[in-house]
This record gives structure tokens, C-alpha cells and sequence, in this order.
């Protein structure tokens, strides 16, 4: 099948690499359409009708964000690629999308292609992207949700129903106030970067909890924490004043 493929990138240098590289490296790519702003951008989608869209975050009249702001039920898939901002990082891990950082890596834009053929399915990605939007639209970091890519599919998860996740080898256990539990195939320390500002705290090697749903703090036996669903917790020594610290800001 032919992905047909729409750049929305302000740099004409820029542009037209990416355009090489899609065309002449990845396999079964058509760019049908391009656009330098974001007015452009909304014009050509409301024309084409494009599998992929690669969206750079930074405009010179905008930001990419403004583009899906005006474009209602998107059907396409989106890459965003960006020489990277903090913020809009975060958000788009909250959403489970994914982005290029530029320079962009040829490995990397393969893989990132072929996921977008594989994950095609609009409702999943109609989530994905209300998701990031809401969290670009707080000026505060506080996000309402997080997608977790599971072996069986995409969950949208409220962070605040997330009473903690727990390592699992190269895996991690998100254990949920209805006592469900879901298993992501990313590591631990992603998801304590990605919820650091969601008042998260990695307490040891296995666990980050929601201070949020912390029960009770046990001083003897080494020192412990039983969380709202009564599940029992191990702290690391040199994290016990830093949890106690924290625990007196909520």
C-alpha cells in the first residue's frame, strides 16, 4: 500500500530533505503535498486527503498545534518533528504520538513510517490527539491523562486513577484504584520522567507511586509505605527524608 504523505515544515532546506528521504529511502511513500505555514497547512489538508501527516512543531506564523486546532476528525496519522521544546515533548508522550527530533535520524524516520502504516485506526487516534491538545492548552503541566500503548491496544488512563506503577524486567505495571493492572512495554525510568511534574516520586528501584494516593508511612522494618489499595511498599533509605518532604507539599 501507498502511504501518502503530507510535510508541513516552515525551512525549505528542511522540507525538501525530508521529502528525499521519505521518497527515495522508505519504502512505498508518496509525498502528494506540502506547506510552509499554518494557514497553507489547513488548506492543503482540506484539499488532500493524506495518511501521514509530518508536522514540525515550530512554525514561523504558529505552531503545529494551531494546524489541528482547525481541523476537525483528523483521519491521518502525524509525525511531528521539532529541534525540541521541553513542553510540547511531554505532552506528546502523554499521547502516546510520535515525533523526530531534527536533525532527523534515517533509522529513525523509517521505523517511525511503518508504525504509522501499522497503527492506522482513526478512533484510537482521534483519542491520541484530544488528549494532546488538552494538555497543550493548560498553562499549567498538569495533565488529566496519560495513552498507554498495551500489548492488546491503546488505554487512556486519567493520571489521577493511577495509584502506582511497578518494574517489571523491561516492562512496567500500572496498578489502577479499581485494582486493574496494565502492562506497558516501556521501562520504569520513562514513565518517572514523564510523571515527575504529576506529584510522582520514584521511591525505589521497582516503584513510582502517586503520592496523591499514599495511606499510610511505616517507620519500623526498614521503612514502608501502604497505599490506598492497601498494597505495601518498599522505600529506598536515601529516599525516606525526600518522601516525607514531598508528602508535606500536598
Amino acid at each position: 500500500m501507498i502511504l501518502k504523505v503530507v510535510i508541513v515544515e516552515d525551512e525549505k532546506r528542511s522540507r525538501e530533505t525530508l521529502r528525499t528521504l521519505l521518497e527515495e529511502f522508505c519504502k512505498d511513500v508518496q509525498v502528494i503535498a506540502t506547506a510552509s505555514s499554518v494557514n497553507e497547512a489547513v488548506k492543503v489538508l482540506s484539499v488532500f486527503s493524506p495518511d501521514v501527516v509530518f508536522l514540525d512543531i515550530e512554525l514561523q506564523t504558529g505552531v503545529g498545534f494551531d494546524v489541528l486546532e482547525q481541523i476537525k476528525e483528523p483521519d491521518f496519522e502525524i509525525i511531528f518533528t521539532t529541534a525540541f521544546e521541553k513542553y510540547a515533548i511531554q505532552a506528546i508522550k502523554f499521547s502516546s504520538l510520535d515525533y523526530l527530533l531534527k536533525p532527523i535520524d534515517l533509522d529513525e524516520l523509517k521505523q517511525a513510517v511503518e508504525k504509522a502504516r501499522e497503527r492506522m485506526d482513526t478512533n484510537i487516534y482521534r483519542q491520541q490527539i484530544e488528549t494532546l491538545m488538552q494538555s497543550i492548552g493548560k498553562e499549567s503541566h498538569k495533565q488529566e491523562k496519560i495513552c498507554l500503548a498495551t500489548t492488546s491496544g491503546m488505554e487512556f488512563i486519567a493520571i489521577e486513577d493511577i495509584v502506582l506503577c511497578k518494574a517489571d524486567g523491561s516492562y512496567t505495571s500500572f496498578v489502577l484504584r479499581d485494582t486493574s493492572t496494565l502492562l506497558v512495554s516501556k521501562h520504569l525510568k520513562e514513565y518517572e520522567n514523564l510523571l515527575a511534574e504529576q506529584q510522582f516520586m520514584r521511591v525505589h528501584n521497582s516503584y513510582l507511586i502517586n503520592l496523591k494516593e499514599v495511606k499510610k508511612y511505616i517507620k519500623s522494618d526498614g521503612g514502608y509505605i501502604i497505599m490506598s489499595n492497601d498494597m505495601h511498599v518498599s522505600i529506598s533509605p536515601r529516599k525516606k527524608d525526600e518522601l516525607i518532604e514531598s508528602m508535606k507539599k500536598i
